[in-house]
């Protein structure tokens, strides 16, 4: 394994400038690569990105939404480990280590939780969290998993299973413009979904969700959770077709807790089957 990965960032941004430079600011210093991915701001978010951050990469999204921005960015990547966060400052830049860790620790991907000990969100509304428990619960019945947290745009893993979440940043528009299934808000969901299918050991650890610091979300709970139920039947049919069997084994998930004695310090491990309910 390696000694010291090289960590590629990838920052999808949407007139983003006013918020650039609290993010990059808790960047550590050691990330090889940050690579942003903007969807034609109409601010000035590259250029306050170069200035705060000489050595950035743009990468123009070929499509639009979150998804197409991600597989624009991932697919530009030349590290050893993909970690993908928010540029609006709800993911904070300085739990990148924790997720590496976990990374190094043997994990093949790590996926941030607002749900787990440790971890908390100041944005999500009482509708949105009900509509991520419900979803939540429905991949872990048809898909075998034990995720805490479905719908979290906080993750990370090896840049060697990048194929496996099977991302599309090269197809064209759609003639009509309607999104490609996969470019919007369900990415989180896709991803999740395809590493359980492909048997990857996942980690959850605990995460700290802020409030977005600047301009207003592009989430909308009610259409964006019907493209995410959509999402999860249609990988539930390409799963069975895959695997041949009607119930996918899963992916093996673990669980790294912070009890808040130990918040400031390195987590410790337990697993699911070792959680008090």
């Amino acid at each position: 394994m390696l000694t010291q990965p090289r960590v590629s960032v990838v920052l999808p941004t949407l007139n983003e400038a006013k918020n650039l430079p609290h993010v990059l600011a808790r960047l550590p210093h050691d990330v090889f690569e940050l690579v942003l991915v903007d969807g034609c701001s109409l601010d000035d978010s590259i250029a306050v990105a170069r200035r705060l951050w000489p050595g950035v990469r743009v990468v123009m999204q070929t499509r639009s939404g979150k998804g197409n921005a991600l597989a624009c960015g991932f697919a530009a990547c030349r590290g050893d480990i993909i970690v993908a966060m928010d540029a609006d400052g709800s993911t904070d830049p300085a739990e990148i280590p924790r997720f590496v860790e976990a990374l190094r620790a043997g994990a093949d991907f790590v996926k941030g939780s607002r749900f787990l000990a440790g971890g908390g969100s100041e944005d999500i509304t009482r509708v949105r969290s009900l509509g991520n428990q419900g979803l939540n619960g429905l991949v872990n019945l048809l898909f075998g998993t034990r995720y805490t947290d479905l719908c979290y745009g906080y993750n990370a893993f090896w840049a060697r299973h990048l194929d496996v979440l099977g991302l599309d940043s090269a197809s064209p528009c759609r003639p009509d413009g309607r999104p490609l299934w996969g470019d919007g808000f369900e990415v989180e969901t896709l991803m999740n979904v395809r590493v359980a299918l492909a048997g990857l050991e996942v980690v959850e650890i605990p995460s700290q969700e802020h409030n977005r610091l600047h301009g207003v979300s592009n989430l909308n709970a009610f259409s964006d959770g019907l493209r995410v139920l959509r999402i999860i039947l249609q990988e539930r049919l390409r799963g069975q077709a895959l695997a041949g069997q009607p119930w996918p084994a899963g992916a093996s998930l673990r669980v790294i807790d912070l009890v808040p004695a130990e918040r400031e310090q390195a987590p410790f491990e337990r697993t699911l089957g070792e959680q008090t309910a």
